[in-house]
């Protein structure tokens, strides 16, 4: 997690800029300026509309709706730990048709991403499940409420609660819940505290599963130690984010994400490539998210110290696993998964690991037929019939 943010925020300090302007805000001081003179062109409705645009390559027909989370947590007197505000607020939900006797399947992103970077999976998908994704809160389309959390348990209960009342709003039980890096932290610690309502966990490059003396750290104690590792320790522990790069950049903001994208799934690319209109997009859909109001980002200390060690080990609570679970990484994932491989060992339920060849962090979009497969043989159990994933699919990797 912090190696792919100071990975990010290096790219972007790096990146010769290129100004692009867009668009209209909903703010009234927004509306008395020409977009061009606006420093930071994006807006709720840019976000949802560069949503909508990139969900256009997607063929299954789909649902696009901002369901209420109500003010706060129930019996809370923080409201969204904004205290001062009854406001209620909305998660960015899709959701995609499919047969009526499809099990659920629910998708939640990662750190610096939102649901429309699945969108080369919801077709796939959608064949054999009730596909819905969504914007965690302070994330893509969905409220951006105040970041006041001062603590890993109250940056916790920001995302556990306010996906809980989702659920709730969704009238939704009995569902696998996939997340990806940041997002498999949610979903898991979610899970941990509300098994009732999974029947199967996916985890994607999944965070969480190593901390700083699990032997793991003795490369990032020494980068901490060089004045480069020092300067970014330093960052990270000041909430500095790559975002902040984005928003400071103003109309030049766009053409460095363009940059970071085209790079990352471009020509350095760890699978397949994108295409032309696959790039342009994506592009504009991440620079919106991005450069819209700091909220869920603000997080990342809390839960992690510098080197994505986290500082409530989700390794440390795996003889509490309640949910049969599927661990997927790409070969190339930076996350490491021997992490799983640990908590697999006190795991009283069932537990795979997967790994997905010419694959990194973001194996979905890498490598989406391999995703795929891995996703389907690991739900195997869910799809009728099933005898095309008895056995594990050709090319991947069992760990």
């Amino acid at each position: 997690m912090s190696l792919k943010v100071a990975r990010m925020a290096e790219e972007f300090s790096k990146a010769d800029v290129h100004s692009t302007a867009t668009s209209s805000s909903r703010s009234k001081w927004s509306w008395a300026w020409p977009s061009v003179l606006r420093w930071i062109p994006t807006s709720t409705d840019h976000i949802i509309a560069s949503e909508k645009r990139l969900l256009s390559l997607i063929k299954t027909p789909y649902v696009q709706e901002q369901v209420d989370i109500g003010s706060g947590p129930p019996g809370s007197k923080i409201k969204w730990f904004r205290s001062s505000s009854n406001e209620h607020r909305f998660i960015n939900t899709v959701t995609f048709d499919s047969k009526d006797d499809s099990p659920t399947l629910v998708m939640v992103h990662g750190y610096a991403a939102s649901q429309g970077f699945f969108f080369r999976n919801f077709d796939a998908l959608a064949r054999h499940f009730r596909v819905i994704a969504i914007d965690q809160l302070g994330w893509g389309g969905s409220s951006r409420p105040d970041f006041t959390c001062k603590s890993t348990e109250e940056t916790e209960a920001w995302f556990i609660d306010s996906f809980e009342e989702w659920r709730k709003a969704k009238n939704l039980t009995n569902f696998i819940l996939l997340g990806h890096s940041f997002g498999g932290y949610v979903a898991a610690k979610y899970a941990l505290k509300h098994p009732e309502h999974i029947k199967h966990l996916i985890l994607v490059g999944s965070a969480g599963f190593s901390f700083e003396s699990d032997g793991l750290s003795e490369r990032m104690t020494k980068f901490r130690a060089t004045w480069k590792g020092a300067v970014l320790n330093h960052l990270w522990e000041s909430n500095f984010t790559p975002q902040k790069i984005v928003r400071g950049l103003g109309p030049w903001g766009p053409g460095l994400v363009r940059r970071y994208t085209s790079a990352r799934f471009g020509v350095h690319s760890t699978g397949e490539m994108l295409n032309e209109d696959e790039s342009k997009l994506l592009t504009d859909y991440v620079y919106h998210t991005l450069a819209a109001k700091a909220s869920g980002e603000l997080c990342l200390k809390y839960i992690f110290s510098f080197g994505a060690f986290a500082r409530q080990p989700l390794l440390k609570s795996a003889s509490e696993w309640k949910v049969p679970t599927t661990f997927i990484y790409g070969v190339d994932d930076w996350m490491n998964f021997k992490g799983a491989q640990q908590a697999r060992e006190h795991m009283k339920v069932p537990c795979e690991i997967i790994r997905v060849p010419e694959a990194g962090h973001f194996v979905f979009i890498d490598n989406q037929t391999g995703f795929h497969s891995a996703v389907f043989y690991g739900l195997r159990r869910f799809i009728s019939p099933a005898t095309d994933y008895q056995s594990l699919p050709e090319g991947l990797i069992s760990a």
